[in-house]
């Protein structure tokens, strides 16, 4: 069979150069719309090393992490796949946001940009050196097939979303991976009438149509024939009776046995006709016992009839030009620019899975696919790398009546792993060549004696955060304690009374107490976030790491009994995302704020979804208060979660104690 080769598929030795296969465990980070008694349920099970109920999973992770790490879980076990992965090379993957009428447009972070809009870009450099984008974006889609044949159960099927530009390149490595028996299906999808690009002085056919590819694991798979409404031209030619009385239309359908007795007909009489039939006597009978066998006239052959309201329709076939896509006016859509139709991936999932069977997209994108196999009955796995579609997703799932679902990425063992394999496995040594890098890249000079204090940055001193835990109000203590004692101590002593705080993580408890103990020592703090975008060899080789402030919460809270009432009262998010036309648009400060949640009992263990409030296209006002009734008195952690409109989150947790009476 002929090969498809790309640079890096085989090695020196002349063998395939086979993926990464690194199984991290995912961290679970929040648990969505569960009980307090599913909650303690699941904890109980837990400490009992019993196994808790099936959560559904939407996980926030590189896809080359992310399957590696399910195979080891659910190897054989996925029973449908659906992938829409990125094909419109050059495509803008930029987000349109909107502030209470006013628009503007997020870029996507560089992670993503490099994920799904250069996925397959070469530099400059590259390009003279002969690399072909198309090289890399097979290799890169190669992998991942390579992983969701292991997923796949004997029964499952895969369904490949691809546009014209990629589909025959597509097609070809997944026949090489899956062999091209597997092959059963190249459906084409008619999702416009009219494109810009076939305008005046275009010199190609418009592009109207995408292509799903459908590839099984066995000839075992599942199979429920779709099927599409008759057109009015069918329905004219063989419904062409309407029933007196209830005016249902059918028609007469012929019943005589083709090729008689050599092909097993039986042969009898009825209405005295004597022919070979379709049915066995007794079967006949029967029909005729219900009113479904009719002579149209005396001595004419009897025909069975049947009505258009129990047909189930004309078999859909490999062309569908029924399903629209989904434009800015319509309910579903969510503002995310490659959102596919619900009806799509309804069809999909009805044709090839069962109710229970398990779902999976690792290209979630705006979550249609775990949105529609919730509202099927089926279990899911959605992933995505970028971290608004997850935001996204879940507000999405959240707009129906969602089973429990957990949000997951792979956190502190990604980074485990990409320090070991940058740094070396000697722990002292990999630290500190770890916290020089990171130094560099925020442009500070590193210091050599501090334990907590590693660097300087135009006279403010910095610490940086350890790769496998969140920085934690205890270490701020430490930050804190060692500042006061380098003051004026030397060269490296700092010029202002302030640090930089830079972390992977934040403890929920590191809220403004933290900033409040620092400035009682007369020290400013300032909590940096480490982005991911540092992981990844190619951003820094381009200088495209920035590190942003967290954003500042503030929550009143008022008791009443067992009452409790929350209410935000400020929020402020660093503004170097936004334009200053939109930050001048902003009026209040809420303004900012997309979504936030509340877990009332927090165990410092996972944040827990217990309720929560966010924008939608109808409703546009955002409720800041919300209250609670606790079933007893106690003290009771409560963690808040704000989600702005750019995607990123912030917590603040809260110390509440309730004592007395329900209000």
């Amino acid at each position: 069979m002929p090969e498809l080769v790309w640079e890096g598929k085989y090695g020196a030795d002349g063998k395939k150069v086979a993926p990464i296969r690194v199984a991290l465990p995912f961290q679970t980070v929040e648990t969505v719309n569960e009980s307090a008694q599913e909650r303690q349920q699941a904890l109980d099970l837990f400490a009992s090393d019993g196994n808790s109920d099936w959560r559904n999973r939407l996980i926030w992770g590189d896809k080359k992490y992310v399957l590696p790490a399910l195979a080891a879980e659910f190897a054989g076990a996925v029973d449908l796949i659906y992938i829409d992965p990125p094909f419109a090379t050059g495509a803008d993957f930029s987000l349109p946001m909107r502030i209470e009428g006013v628009g503007f447009t997020k870029q996507p972070s560089v992670i993503e940009q490099k994920a799904y809009r250069d996925t397959w870009g070469v530099s400059p450099e590259e390009r003279k050196r002969g690399v072909d984008p198309f090289d890399r974006y097979l290799k890169w889609f190669y992998e991942a097939a390579f992983f969701l044949r292991e997923l796949l159960s004997e029964r499952g099927s895969l369904y490949v979303h691809i546009g014209p530009n990629l589909n025959h390149l597509v097609r070809a490595c997944l026949d090489e991976i899956f062999g091209y028996e597997a092959f059963r299906a190249e459906i084409v999808w008619k999702r416009t009438s009219a494109h810009s690009d076939s305008g005046q002085g275009a010199r190609h056919f418009g592009r109207v149509a995408d292509y799903i590819l459908l590839y099984t694991m066995s000839d075992n798979f599942v199979w429920h024939p779709p099927h599409t409404e008759h057109d009015e031209k069918y329905v004219a030619t063989h419904y062409p009776f309407t029933e007196e009385g209830t005016a249902r239309r059918y028609g007469l359908w012929d019943i005589t046995g083709p090729g008689g007795a050599a092909k097993g007909n039986p042969s009898y009489e009825i209405f005295g006709i004597t022919k070979y039939w379709r049915y066995s006597q007794t079967n006949m009978a029967k029909k005729i016992a219900e009113g479904r066998i009719r002579q149209p006239s005396p001595g004419a052959v009897p025909r069975e009839v049947r009505y258009l309201d129990q047909s189930a329709g004309a078999p859909l076939g490999t062309v569908w030009t029924d399903i629209n896509p989904v434009n800015s006016q319509a309910l579903e859509d969510s503002g995310y620019p490659t959102q596919k139709p619900i009806s799509l991936l309804e069809r999909i999932i009805e044709t090839s899975s069962d109710a229970g069977d398990l779902v999976l997209d690792c290209f979630a994108g705006s979550g249609t696919t775990p949105l529609v196999a919730e509202m099927m009955g089926r279990r899911w796995i959605a992933s995505d790398l970028g971290r608004f579609a997850v935001h996204t997703t879940r507000k999405r799932l959240l707009s129906t009546e969602v089973r429990p679902f957990t949000v997951q990425n792979l956190g502190k063992y990604e980074r485990q792993l990409w320090q070991a394999a940058e740094f070396g496995e000697s722990a002292g040594a990999r630290t500190a060549a770890y916290r020089r890098f990171v130094l560099d890249l925020y442009r500070a000079t590193p210091l050599s004696a501090g334990t907590w204090l590693h660097g300087l940055k135009q006279g403010r001193m910095v610490h940086i955060g350890t790769v496998d835990a969140p920085v934690t109000a205890a270490d701020i203590k430490q930050v804190v304690i060692e500042f006061r004692k380098t003051i004026g101590t030397g060269k490296d002593a700092p010029k202002k009374q302030s640090v930089d705080v830079l972390g992977w993580d934040f403890a929920f408890e590191l809220n403004e107490l933290a900033r409040q103990d620092a400035e009682l020592a007369g020290i400013e703090l300032r909590l940096v976030r480490i982005p991911r975008e540092v992981l990844e060899k190619r951003a820094v080789e381009q200088g495209d790491i920035r590190f942003f402030e967290l954003a500042a919460l503030s929550v009143g809270v008022k008791k009443s009994g067992r009452k409790v009432t929350l209410t935000l009262d400020d929020f402020i998010i660093p503004l170097d995302d936004v334009p200053a036309d939109i930050q001048k648009a902003v009026t209040h400060w809420s303004q900012w704020i997309d979504y936030w949640a509340v877990d009332w009992n927090n165990k410092s263990d996972t944040f827990h979804n217990e309720w929560q409030a966010y924008r939608t296209r109808k409703v546009k006002d955002l409720e800041l208060s919300v209250e609670h009734q606790y079933d007893g008195p106690g003290e009771y952690n409560v963690v808040v979660k704000v989600i702005d409109i750019l995607g990123n989150d912030t917590t603040k947790t809260v110390a509440v104690k309730v004592a007395g009476r329900a209000s």
